[in-house]
């Protein structure tokens, strides 16, 4: 004698609960790898942003900025920089840097969705060796708070490098 193929009402509750359960336990931690991948992002723009704007001033024997900017055509005097940033040629050197006429826009970062991301310099200014750059550090926060927090620390010579804590050995805060 054969059964009838299928499954009973107490097979589906069963089935039903263990995936609701798997679901929940499974949330939080998915959650995380979805901000990780969104930190991630921003901070590898920045440091590939660095990367170019160094081999740009390199190239051009010219100062490269890199300065906030929520529309993508001036620097902004204040802001967060997860708003966005430019990275251009500053052909006069002029300081604080302004894009004037004749001065090349070479890159644009959009608003990058939940981060924060702030820095102790107003812009960076990236010199064709042996000159001097900015260097300065990037905090790139997003809802976790500092214990997630990355920086993006830049030397005199304008090589990022990417850290949990700041240039001085300290733990990252996040703005408020």
């Amino acid at each position: 004698m054969r059964l009838p193929a299928g499954f009973t009402l107490l097979d589906a509750l069963v089935t039903i609960a263990v995936a609701t359960t798997l679901a929940f336990l499974g949330l939080p931690w998915l959650g995380d790898i979805v901000l990780d991948a969104r930190r991630s992002a921003g901070v590898n723009d920045f440091v590939h942003g660095f990367h170019f704007a160094r081999q740009e001033a390199f190239r051009s024997r010219r100062d490269v900025v890199i300065c906030r900017s929520s529309d993508g055509r001036r620097c902004a005097a204040a802001g967060d920089w997860g708003s966005g940033w430019i990275l251009f040629l500053n052909r006069d050197g002029d300081e604080p840097p302004v894009i004037d006429a004749g001065e090349e826009i070479l890159r644009v970062a959009q608003r990058t969705p939940g981060l924060r991301i702030s820095s102790n310099r107003r812009y960076y200014v990236l010199r064709p060796w042996p000159r001097r750059a900015t260097n300065g550090t990037l905090v790139v926060c997003d809802r976790r708070g500092s214990r997630t927090a990355r920086a993006v620390v830049v030397s005199y010579t304008g090589r990022p490098r990417v850290s949990q804590r700041t240039a001085g050995g300290n733990s990252l805060v996040c703005p408020v």
